[in-house]
C-alpha cells in the first residue's frame, strides 16, 4: 500500500489536520525530516544549549491518527471551521 501522507506538510498558522475517520482534531503521529542550521553555545562545562535554529527545509514524511491508528484519512482542514466537537479530545 502506498503511503497516504507523502505530500503532507506542517499546517500553516490557518490550518490544522483532522482524522476523517474519528474526527480527531489534537493527537497525531508525526515522522519528519528536517534539515536546520543552529547556533550552539556551549558553556565551560561543555554543555551545549541550541539558542538558534532555522529550518531550512522540512519534509513530513507520515502522519498517523493517534486514537484510530490511521494514516490515510488525514486531511487539511481551515482551522477555524473545525468541529471541534466531534474531536474525541472534546468528550
Amino acid at each position: 500500500m502506498p503511503d497516504q501522507t507523502a505530500d503532507f506538510r506542517v499546517p500553516a498558522d490557518t490550518e490544522r489536520w483532522r482524522c476523517a475517520g474519528c474526527g480527531n482534531l489534537t493527537r497525531f503521529d508525526v515522522t519528519r525530516t528536517r534539515r536546520t542550521t543552529e547556533y550552539w553555545h556551549f558553556d565551560l562545562a561543555g554543555e551545549v544549549q541550541v539558542e538558534e535554529e532555522t529550518v531550512r527545509s522540512e519534509t513530513v514524511e507520515a502522519v498517523t491518527c493517534r486514537w484510530c491508528g490511521r494514516a490515510d484519512a488525514i486531511e487539511g482542514v481551515d482551522r477555524a471551521s473545525a468541529d471541534t466537537a466531534s474531536d474525541p479530545a472534546a468528550g
